[in-house]
């Protein structure tokens, strides 16, 4: 008999502080939602724009990166690509150098070509 009454009183108990919890959780979540909303309608929005851009040209960028990376570690990795890539670079230098380099006219051509592209990407 004894054991019963406790029980319901402790039953009772728990009610009451899950109830008073409960509108205490409302309470808190409706404050801080409503401090959340102010704070949204306090932010200029055309510039979060342009730093959403942003973050997505540089997390671009960066994925870019690693998957770069990744293909040139594989590339490493087989024991005869390094090496004909070198002299591909090589032959590509020279075929170059050959055609643009090889007279006055052709070498300040290029120095021309170089100063226009510094003036219109540059300044």
């Amino acid at each position: 008999m004894i054991d019963s009454t406790t029980e319901e009183k402790e039953t009772m108990q728990d009610e009451t502080t899950s109830s008073a919890a409960g509108v205490d959780f409302t309470e808190r979540y409706s404050e801080v939602i409503g401090k959340v909303n102010e704070t949204l309608d306090k932010v200029d929005w055309s510039q979060v724009g342009r730093v959403g851009k942003a973050s997505g040209v540089l997390l671009a960028v960066i994925v870019a990166q690693i998957l770069i990376k990744g293909v040139l570690d594989t590339i490493n990795l087989l024991p005869v690509v390094p090496g004909l890539l070198e002299l591909l670079g090589l032959v590509v230098v020279g075929n170059w150098s050959w055609h643009n380099l090889t007279t006055g006219e052709k070498r300040s051509a290029v120095m021309t070509k170089v100063q226009t592209l510094r003036k219109e990407y540059l300044t």
